[in-house]
């Protein structure tokens, strides 16, 4: 959509139009609400003043950049959104030409901007990267890597910075109003070039007074951070006014340098039910757009409620538990403890490396700290967890969520290789449980245990019923169920997809509760291999270095050639956004058509 000749007017009717495509299509789709409402104007401006078509627009995380798929091509098609075969959630290049970087994670797009700047000067082009940044993507200590080289080398880079949640910088009354009119004016930055030329030519003496002054200057303003760095601040400016936005980056891009444009908006404009720093708002289920509340949901309780619940039960009785989230209070269940015990568990933003490493000191002084983090975000921690905490063989217990198949989400929130890279990692116990009790009974392991463990379990509901368990002891898996010669061996949720495929078997099969993937418990798999030549492997993990890898190494160990293994974990491949029934059946890891597998496995045999 070409609106570089649009009016104001016709800019303001478009930004109502945008968000009321986004209010419909969220409601019924779910998704990325308040924050993309907010980010509406200040993308429309961004359209407006830099060329799509050329400049690298860079969106941190991206799930703030509806507006920009809606002008880019994507208005017909924006009704899939999130929607298996539909368009993403998410900035993604192979879906349109327009977005220039996939994003899912926070605080890469200075990094991002800068890599595009040094590729842009090589090539010797007149091209000027975007990076467009949450306030709470400035909580991540990437950005200020990015920010110190970029500040070094003066690439020409704008860096728009939504504040609509932390106020950064809140504004200081009328004056900070208008000291912040001033410095986006154009006046103001030509003056500054000026004053800044004349300098170089004044006494020592003079020179001292004016740098004072400007310094002076700035400290009523909220830049001198970002000045201090080598870069150049203008803002905050109001991010609903299209008008004053369009002349401020028109400014910043006449500057070829870098420079930040902060811009304060209003979290859900232009749906007031949503306005401001609501957190359920943030991201939503499908809703009733009357009413704002969300269509019932399935009553089965989730993994991450038996965990909140579980955990703040611990906490009651034994005051040295502690735990930690990155900015997903809520997300990870930690919200109850933080709000009861508001000095023991802490919500450290968007700083996953940090949230590992300081629980390490915590377990060192007598603790026992739970670290609460998605399976896709704790990616971003792997090197603390490698040198922070299992070097020191710290009894830090991660707890992680999201892991498996996350749904609408997609590629880059998938939980899928947490298994994998933390296998590799001496001192690591891992473990899983299937259902409530065993959850319970998984955490109670974990609290006791003083080495470093990690616990994984899905989003939404386990797959099996809930059931009596035994107590979980280090390194023992536990047989479910006795079958003839086929062994379904089910980690974590896995053990539930087992149990559903089996139902749907022509003959009995023998199920494994394999609970702890590091250490196996060896004298069982020893005695199963005697017993089941068949062995079928359920594990909502990808397949490299998984639960299956795991297996065959044990059964090339023990040289045990009489034992075939197929493992149903996930294909060396990303996977798709959609619905999690729709992700998994185009996987073909349905219970019905995982039984048509081992059945057509069977019968090739005989």
């Amino acid at each position: 959509m070409n609106i570089k000749k649009h009016s104001i007017e016709a800019l303001e009717a478009l930004a109502e139009e945008i968000r009321e495509k986004i209010l419909q299509t969220v409601s019924c789709n779910g998704g990325h609400l308040s924050s993309t409402m907010g980010a509406t104007d200040l993308i429309i401006a961004m359209h407006r003043v830099f060329d799509v078509t050329r400049d690298p627009f860079i969106f941190d995380v991206s799930h703030q950049a509806y507006a920009h798929k809606l002008l880019t091509d994507r208005w017909e098609s924006f009704d899939t959104l999130r929607r298996f075969g539909g368009i993403s959630g998410y900035t993604k290049p192979k879906e349109s030409p327009y977005d220039y970087y996939v994003a899912g994670h926070s605080s890469t797009s200075i990094s991002l901007a800068v890599g595009a700047a040094k590729a842009i000067a090589l090539k010797g082009e007149e091209r000027i990267p975007v990076a467009f940044i949450g306030d709470g993507s400035m909580s991540a200590g990437m950005v200020y890597e990015a920010l110190n080289e970029l500040g070094d080398r003066k690439y020409p880079v704008v860096i728009i910075l939504n504040d609509n949640e932390m106020s950064i910088a809140k504004p200081i009354g009328a004056i900070s109003k208008l000291l912040s009119q001033t410095m986006a004016g154009s006046f103001y930055q030509k003056f500054k070039q000026r004053i800044e030329k004349a300098l170089e030519h004044l006494p020592e003496g003079a020179t001292y007074m004016a740098k004072r002054f400007e310094e002076s200057f700035k400290l009523i303003t909220p830049g001198i951070m970002f000045e201090e760095m080598g870069i150049e601040y203008i803002g905050p400016v109001d991010g609903h006014d299209i008008e004053t936005l369009i002349e401020t980056f028109e400014v910043a891009k006449k500057l070829k340098k870098p420079v930040i444009v902060h811009a304060q908006t209003t979290k859900g404009k232009g749906y007031e039910i949503a306005e401001g720093t609501k957190e359920h708002w943030h991201g939503v289920g499908a809703f009733d757009l009357e009413t704002g509340k969300a269509y019932k949901k399935s009553s089965a309780k989730s993994a991450t409620q038996i965990y909140s619940e579980t955990l703040l039960g611990m906490a009651d009785q034994d005051e040295k538990i502690v735990g930690v989230t990155a900015a997903m209070p809520s997300g990870t269940g930690l919200s109850a403890a933080m709000e009861k015990y508001p000095e023991r568990f802490w919500d450290v933003a968007i700083a996953e490396q940090h949230a590992v490493t300081s629980m390490g000191p915590l377990a060192k002084e007598g603790f026992k700290p739970f670290c609460t983090i998605y399976s896709t975000f704790l990616q971003r921690g792997y090197d603390q967890v490698i040198h922070d905490i299992c070097l020191m063989d710290l009894g830090v217990v991660f707890a992680i969520d999201r892991a498996g198949i996350v749904g609408e989400d997609g590629e880059t929130h998938q939980g899928a290789f947490d298994v994998s890279y933390l296998r590799a990692i001496p001192n690591m116990t891992l473990l899983a449980p299937y259902n409530e009790s065993s959850m319970k009974a998984a955490m109670a392991f974990a609290k006791t245990y003083d080495r470093p463990c990690a616990m994984r379990y899905p989003r939404g509901a386990f797959l099996a019923p809930d059931s009596s368990c035994e107590p979980y002891e280090l390194g023992k898996s536990v047989m479910l169920q006795e079958g003839e010669d086929i062994l379904f061996v089910g980690y974590g949720n896995g053990v539930g997809r087992a149990m559903l495929t089996a139902e749907k078997m022509e003959q009995k099969v023998g199920i494994l509760d394999l609970r702890f993937v590091k250490p196996l418990d060896e004298k069982m798999l020893l005695k199963l291999s005697a017993d089941y030549k068949k062995w079928y492997i359920f594990s909502d993990s990808a397949a490299k270095g998984g639960v299956g890898s795991a297996l065959l190494e044990f059964l090339n160990e023990e040289q045990i050639r009489d034992v075939s293994l197929t493992t149903f974990e996930y294909d060396d491949a990303f996977i798709a956004h959609g619905s999690t029934k729709l992700v998994e059946e185009s996987l073909g890891l349905l219970p019905e058509q995982l039984a048509q597998r081992v059945n057509r496995d069977l019968n090739t045999d005989q």
